[in-house]
């Protein structure tokens, strides 16, 4: 089984959003027994909240389904997934803090890494802006998870 942790500031927005568009390129695949994923927060301000209502408005317009609970990352999240999944270069710098001895350095990526149509850095929050900006968060996710995806196959 293949885990993969999907980690953003918050853990309402984008490592939500990820995990869901994921999930069902997963099921569409019919890997669910093969692949795992999970979605974790740099900060725990909302732990224990559901995604953003805003973000699971927009996703769900596009079937996907966003069940997750916020949760901060945790040190045994480095030895419980395969890929921890960074959204942006805040959130890449604190896990790469976290692994103080540089023991994970080779399953901490960034989500953009495996985009094939956007050439970014980073997925964007959307947290304090409107409507189009998790439709970004989508497409950018979108084309991320399907070269993710693809990454893990040829692996």
């Amino acid at each position: 089984m293949i885990r993969i942790l999907f980690v953003c500031m918050g853990n309402i927005c984008r490592s939500p959003c990820a995990e869901g568009v994921m999930n069902s390129l997963i099921k569409q695949k019919g890997l669910g027994n093969k692949i795992e994923c999970d979605s974790a927060g740099t900060i725990s301000y909302h732990e224990g909240d559901p995604a953003d209502a805003r973000m699971r408005e927009h996703a769900s317009l596009r079937g996907y389904e966003l069940n997750s609970i916020s949760r901060k990352f945790m040190q045994q999240d480095f030895e419980n997934f395969d890929w921890i999944i960074t959204m942006d270069e805040n959130n890449y710098s604190q896990i790469k803090m976290l692994d103080q001895w540089d023991n994970y350095n080779y399953k901490i990526r960034r989500m953009t890494d495996f985009c094939e149509t956007h050439k970014i850095t980073a997925v964007p929050d959307p947290y304090y802006g409107g409507s189009q900006g998790f439709e970004t968060v989508l497409d950018i996710l979108e084309d991320a998870c399907g070269g993710l995806l693809r990454f893990l196959k040829s692996k």
